[in-house]
């Protein structure tokens, strides 16, 4: 393959203007060509090959539950051994693959879904229940993981040399691992689910994709698009079906070299038990690249404009329904602006629009499904004897899996809701005697994810930075958000590995040095 040209700096994909009519009419066409495609069977891509399960389920629009999006395959701990093996016996091949082809095939799956970008994100909003504005954030991220990842592999194919030594040539190089399992979460079903695929791919890597049950379709559609870009059938693996049944089969296998996870903590704390657990023929410790939950705080300092911080609040907590690991789910607010700001905040989420997601203009639509559903209510009758109900705790009218934006006031520390994580449109607001103490409740978690401070003193931005200990903090804006390649997003704690996706360093995560000494 000829030389890659040499590549623009990177610039992040910009989001579109849905007010605008020509960019709202494409996205209502791109709605009704996927609409039109609801109800198929998807099967698994094992070997270059497609392959049938046990018996199919079903995913649903949360939107409208009774509407089916795709039916795919249950796969089982034999099928799941067999695409483990699959991506082994091709690891060979793939690797030795020139990084510049790599890099060329990564570049054309951006391109297609810079293509097809009305497209996915109708998918993300008829599967996943993200409103516009979330769907093509979601779609965009996916494209810059791609552009992204294709120039960090060109900068690690030729890394810094190294102090030669006398009458020898030496050299650093970086080798991918081996076969890897991609579990990508349903909440960002497109961008994580690239961002970790690509990473492994770009580096050399051959993977197994598992994806949530709930958005499994959006897997499928992006698995035929690898393909249409070049990518070769055997490197990429696509199984479908119940965590329960094939997930430990996938991580405890002895050619696994590496997991990619991202969902909850306690699922993400047994993959590494597992992993770390040896088996008969391994010869590898096997790596686990983990992100996991959050119970994020924005602290709100007196020294700050209280509007501004409200709205950062607002979109933090109820952006795709809190359904974020980045999502604020604690305002720690200073007692004398604690008050004022209740106020400001009860008026601006009960002015939020909620419905279904296709419909454009809502600012919420529903959880991902009634399990979820059933969860959040749960912890909201929690915090109805914990503190004191705001606005919100009910379920709206209408068909889908909604839950209305809620907020309490006076949670404490020893509460429930200060501590567990919820992942639905529910903010404890908590009162801080002063900016000493409400870093101190920031802290006082188990995770460390993301974590924002609202003041215009300088000396506290500077305590923040040094004291907040969460692994992406923002100063003066919303905890979420996090762009590729300005905010390299992976937490502390029980967070995860924080292995900074979108970051100069990520793909070293699916890379291995070798260091090589040549006698001259």
């Amino acid at each position: 393959m000829s030389p890659l040209p040499k590549m623009e700096t990177f610039r992040n994909e910009p989001y579109r203007d849905f007010s605008l009519p020509s960019h709202r009419q494409a996205m209502e066409e791109a709605l009704a060509k996927v609409r039109s495609q609801l109800g198929q069977e998807y099967d698994l891509w094992i070997h270059g090959e497609r392959v049938k399960g046990s018996g199919v389920f079903a995913s649903l629009n949360p939107s409208h539950p009774s509407e089916i999006v795709g039916l795919h395959q249950k796969a089982d701990p034999a099928l799941a051994a067999r695409a483990v093996e699959s991506a082994h016996r091709y690891f060979k091949s793939w690797s030795r693959t020139p990084y510049e082809e790599r890099v060329h095939l990564t570049l054309q799956a951006a391109r297609l879904l810079r293509e097809r970008k009305d497209e996915f994100n109708a998918w993300l909003i008829l599967e996943a229940g993200k409103n516009w504005p979330e769907a093509e954030a979601d779609t965009s991220e996916a494209i810059d993981f791609c552009e992204y990842y294709a120039r960090q592999m060109v900068r690690f194919a030729s890394p810094e040399p190294l102090v030669q030594m006398p009458g020898e040539h030496d050299e650093l190089v970086y080798l991918p691992l081996g076969a890897g399992v991609i579990i990508p979460p349903w909440n960002f079903p497109l961008a994580i689910l690239v961002g970790m695929t690509m990473a492994a791919l770009v580096a050399g890597n051959t993977v197994v994709i598992k994806p949530s049950s709930d958005t499994p379709t959006i897997a499928a559609k992006f698995v035929e698009l690898l393909l249409e870009a070049g990518f070769p059938s055997q490197a990429v693996n696509l199984l479908t079906g119940s965590g329960s049944v094939v997930g430990d089969a996938l991580v405890e296998h002895p050619l696994t070299r590496f997991v990619s996870f991202t969902g909850s903590k306690d699922v993400g704390l047994r993959i590494n038990e597992l992993a770390a657990r040896p088996q008969k023929g391994q010869i590898w410790i096997k790596r686990v690249v983990a992100e996991m939950g959050g119970k994020d705080a924005i602290v709100v300092d007196h020294e700050t404009d209280l509007d501004q911080a409200v709205a950062g609040v607002v979109v933090s907590a109820y952006g795709f329904q809190g359904q974020k690991c980045s999502a604020c789910s604690r305002a720690i607010v200073d007692s004398k602006v604690y008050d004022e700001f209740l106020d400001r905040l009860k008026a601006r989420v009960v002015g939020l629009r909620q419905g279904p997601a296709e419909e454009y203009g809502n600012d919420l639509g529903p959880v991902i499904n009634e399990r979820a559903r059933k969860t959040i209510l749960n912890y909201i009758e929690i915090g109805k004897g914990e503190g004191r109900l705001v606005c919100g705790g009910g379920v709206p009218p209408g068909e889908g899996y909604f839950v209305e934006p809620t907020v309490f006031a006076e949670i404490e520390p020893r509460h429930r809701l200060f501590q567990e994580e919820i992942f639905g449109p529910v903010l404890a607001v908590t009162r801080a005697r002063d900016f000493d103490h409400a870093l101190e409740l920031a802290n006082d978690s188990e995770y460390g994810l993301t974590g924002a401070v609202y003041t215009k003193n300088p000396e506290k931005i500077a305590r923040a930075k040094q004291e907040f200990f969460v692994g992406n903090l923002y100063i003066n804006r919303k905890c979420t958000g996090a762009m590729v390649g300005a905010h390299p997003f992976g937490g502390f704690h029980l967070s995860g590995t924080d292995s900074k996706a979108g970051g100069p360093d990520y793909l070293l995560q699916f890379l291995q040095a070798k260091s090589i000494a040549t006698k001259l």
